[in-house]
């Protein structure tokens, strides 16, 4: 059974740093695109980063408003996905949900294409 599990939320003041980590579990890291995902109250879902999977190029991609400031990145021997996020802003606060997908690379930005998901780590940023 896949299991994810994210740590490393918290409070920080606007400016500051935090660094999530994704453990994954009941799969090979290395066959999967890993995905970070974020939800305000009352917005929806939405991407936030993404490193594609070894055979896919291992490349990674961001949503715009976080380009510069984030930094997602793999341990594929250690089984383990980071989100390094610098300069946070209020607007970041937010859950932080780390999610496995195997499809296309055109589809890695789609929450509905993520086959497992984690709990979630709150994120929030005073000003």
């Amino acid at each position: 059974q896949v299991q994810l599990t994210e740590s490393g939320g918290g409070v920080v003041q606007a400016g500051g740093s935090l660094r999530l980590s994704c453990a994954p579990s009941g799969l090979t890291l290395r066959n999967y695109h890993m995905g970070w995902f974020r939800q305000a109250p009352g917005k929806e879902r939405e991407f936030v980063a993404v490193s594609s999977r070894p055979g896919s190029g291992g490349k990674a991609f961001y949503e715009e408003f976080v380009q510069g400031r984030f930094t997602i990145s793999r341990d594929n021997a250690e089984k383990m996905v980071y989100l390094q996020m610098n300069n946070l802003k209020p607007e970041d606060t937010a859950v932080y949900y780390c999610a496995a997908s195997q499809v296309a690379l055109s589809g890695i930005r789609q929450s509905e294409m993520y086959r497992a998901w984690g709990q979630g780590t709150q994120v929030t940023v005073s000003s």
